[in-house]
């Protein structure tokens, strides 16, 4: 299927994809309990709160607590999903997620909302373009992060069967729905097309970005390969390494700072097993500003021509090599 048949079946946001999926997830599975750090709404936790009040805990504006309560309820059991931005997801209670969850090796689930530049109008102070980083580096730490509604849907479910601790990440802005009919299985790369020409690697909203990239870049007569990450940990090595020896070149998308993301995860693989020009798309060491999602990315250099023009570049790389 060419790359330009992947239609949208609308829009929605990730983080309402997170709501039903913990819904779903604690229908079938007593032991899921909520937390939050006064967000509820922010987190589309109000279906939750209304089926399962007697599993969901307010508590308020302290996220280290609400990371350390998260810890403890594991001895007894229970899986509980914390709850608010990435940003305090993360940075705020990084001590935490390493000494109590990480480090202990606890079953939480630290699930966190508002990522990336597409927050939009909030800016810098809660644009968190580093999470990804900081929780791939915790050793034990699964990192997740799905590109729709229904792709955050199934990783929500998903996430309660899986034994440790994870970092979910998602976001606000209403975005294409296209993953509804593909299977999600953590750790698992996802194809949208095959290729020999070039390889985008792409996580979280960016996939749709490389979609229409690809779209672009197949009416030049480009045979692309267009792979979505969604779990940058475990990464699915295998994957990576039989695309790059096909394609020789990799360009990788992510709303994410390019130092310790999913490129910096591609790049590795690549140098230890078959070294190949890489690109990067991505926040260039910098902090966002306000702005709408599109202004934001256009301006950074994370939109579909950012993502063609990247793709040209490696592909005259490989080809001048």
């Amino acid at each position: 299927m060419s790359l330009k048949d992947i239609q949208s079946t609308g829009t929605k946001d990730t983080r309402s994809g997170f709501g039903d999926g913990i819904v779903a997830a604690a229908r079938k599975n007593s032991n899921i309990v909520a937390l939050t750090a006064d967000l509820a709404g922010s987190l589309k936790l109000n279906q939750f709160m209304k089926e399962f009040p007697e599993r969901f805990i307010q508590c308020g504006i302290a996220e280290a607590n609400m990371i350390g309560i998260a810890a403890g309820l594991t001895i007894g059991g229970k899986i509980p999903y914390t709850t608010t931005f990435a940003n305090f997801s993360t940075g705020r209670v990084y001590d935490q997620i390493r000494q109590s969850v990480a480090y202990s090796d606890k079953n939480v689930k630290i699930c966190a909302s508002h990522a990336g530049l597409t927050l939009g109008e909030d800016g810098a102070t809660h644009q968190i373009l580093e999470d990804i980083g900081l929780m791939k580096m915790l050793p034990g730490m699964t990192v997740i992060v799905p590109c729709d509604y229904a792709q955050t849907k199934a990783a929500t479910e998903a996430i309660a069967e899986y034994e440790g601790p994870v970092y979910l990440r998602f976001g606000r802005p209403a975005w294409p729905i296209f993953t509804s009919e593909r299977p999600f299985e953590i750790g698992k790369a996802q194809y949208f097309s095959e290729g020999t020409d070039v390889t985008i690697f792409a996580c979280g909203h960016l996939v749709w970005n490389a979609i229409q990239a690809g779209a672009l870049l197949e009416e030049k007569g480009v045979s692309v390969e267009v792979i979505n990450i969604h779990t940058i940990k475990p990464l699915d090595e295998e994957a990576v390494i039989k695309s790059i020896r096909k394609t020789k070149c990799v360009v990788t998308a992510e709303e994410h700072n390019i130092i310790g993301g999913l490129g910096d995860a591609i790049a590795q693989v690549a140098a230890k097993n078959f070294p190949v020009p890489i690109e990067y798309i991505g926040t260039k060491d910098t902090f966002g500003e306000s702005g709408t999602p599109v202004q934001l990315l256009k301006k950074y250099g994370l939109d579909v021509p950012d993502i063609v023009a990247a793709a040209v570049k490696v592909m005259s790389r490989k080809n001048n090599g």
